[in-house]
């Protein structure tokens, strides 16, 4: 009978396990870009994914092991560090993984969407059976016409394929897709590059936030850095430090890596990403050209909010420098309160009596 381990036993082995280079387990360079680290993670986690490994434990292992390693190298801030000062500087522990629902049971999908309604952020990933069909060009792909919105349901973790044409004069003026869900459904807007051999593979997704009465996703292609804020960056940080869901408010807002679209055929989906039930939305395509205002108000938006984090990270410098030397002098305020009062007390005690 093999000895009995103990969880904290468990949870170093699998800490150990998941110590390898990320660069190593990914098979990428140090000075790799980051849409070939996400070409590599998208590779390898098809490969180990539970949908095609069964109950293969070996798979199981490196599926997470690739999923931690993609945590850390796709997050810029992670990146830096974990490059200057290895897992250390990272807290290993505490990396978020992404999970995939369709390869949850039930019970674990009721728990994590309990969490997901207490506010808990929780990423989800597109489902590996969907981005296989993708790749193999198994699935069917819905003209979409410019400014001729489609409305329809997708079912929980199936994904609704739209090929939109545009022309040269187009894809310059600009070009948006967007989506919206009136019932205030999770779902992911995705886009999809042609492959040689016919097929598709992801090259972009926006998660579903809500906004207003609705939820929605964008994408806009229109010609220079558009900016998204992704909400549960640095979650995990905030959560242990209440000063960190301030100042690291803005670290989310990262240039989406593609600006503008070739003339030509492009393929967008809409996936549902809910827990349990379909999602119904409409979708949109948009020529940019009508809106010269509206573009210009949005980069000078992005440049007012780009300006606000250089100053949040300036000030947080300041304000970590300032708040320490105040604990220091709060815990020697108190020190000498205590010794005061212990002074006070021993020369009272010896008074002679009257």
């Amino acid at each position: 009978m093999p000895p009995h381990r103990s969880k904290s036993e468990k949870n170093d082995g699998i800490a150990k396990h998941l110590r390898r280079d990320p660069y190593e387990v990914l098979g990428v360079l140090r000075n790799s870009t980051d849409q070939e680290i996400k070409s590599a993670y998208r590779k390898m986690a098809l490969k180990y994914h539970p949908d095609k490994n069964g109950n293969d434990p070996v798979a199981a292992d490196m599926f997470k092991e690739v999923t931690f390693s993609y945590n850390i190298l796709s997050d810029p801030d992670k990146r830096r560090q974990y490059d200057t000062a290895g897992f250390e500087a990272v807290e290993a522990d505490n990396q978020e993984l992404e999970l995939d629902l369709s390869s949850l049971g039930a019970v674990n999908t009721m728990f994590a969407a309990l969490f997901s309604k207490l506010g808990v952020p929780i990423k989800t990933t597109v489902s590996a059976t969907v981005l296989e069909e993708a790749l193999n060009g198994a699935v069917i792909v819905r003209p979409l016409q410019l400014g001729q919105p489609i409305s329809r349901k997708v079912e929980k973790q199936c994904a609704h394929f739209y090929s939109v044409t545009i022309t040269e004069d187009e894809a310059r003026d600009g070009f948006v897709c967007r989506v919206q869900s009136s019932d205030k459904s999770k779902f992911k807007l995705l886009y999809f590059e042609l492959e040689e051999n016919g097929g598709l593979s992801l090259a972009l997704q926006e998660d579903s936030a809500k906004t207003g009465k609705v939820t929605s996703a964008g994408m806009y292609f229109l010609g220079f850095p558009v900016y998204c804020l992704d909400q549960t960056t640095n979650s995990v940080a905030a959560a242990k430090d209440p000063d960190a869901a301030f100042f690291k408010k803005l670290d989310g807002f990262q240039p989406c890596e593609i600006t503008e679209l070739k003339p030509g055929k492009h393929v967008f989906a809409v996936y549902g990403d809910n827990f349990f039930k379909s999602v119904s939305y409409t979708i949109e395509a948009i020529c940019a050209a009508p809106f010269i205002e509206e573009k210009e108000n949005l980069r000078a938006v992005e440049a007012e909010i780009l300006s606000k984090r250089a100053e949040l990270s300036k000030f947080e410098t300041e304000y970590r420098e300032v708040l320490a030397q105040f604990t220091e002098m709060t815990g020697r305020y108190t020190k000498e309160m205590q010794e005061v009062r212990l002074a006070c007390g021993n020369y009272v005690s010896k008074l002679p009596d009257k």
